[in-house]
């Protein structure tokens, strides 16, 4: 009924001599694009320990300087680990 289904070697037109496996592009870890989907999940997990803590303050003035002081930290070091200088180990 339908041909599609001949096994035959000789009705195969590829090549089998010439055929490579494949070999992905090695690409350099400072050539590979930033990962912005896991910056994100990070800042909203943030947030979220953060939003959690402010729903369960008791001393409001001292935990909010607290927690005020923590949500900076979180983000400058977000922020230099993404967006600052090379660290000393890779090359540029």
């Amino acid at each position: 009924m339908s041909s599609h289904n001949n096994s035959s070697p000789a009705s195969d037109p590829r090549q089998s001599s010439t055929a490579k496996p494949y070999k992905p592009p090695i690409i350099p870890p400072q050539d590979l694009p930033v990962d912005y989907s896991g910056f994100i999940a990070i800042v909203f997990g943030i947030a979220g320990v953060m939003f959690r803590s402010l729903a369960n303050m008791r001393n409001v003035e001292n935990d909010l300087k607290q927690i005020s002081m923590a949500m900076m930290f979180a983000i400058m070091g977000l922020v230099t680990n993404y967006v600052g200088p090379a660290r000393p180990g890779t090359k540029a």
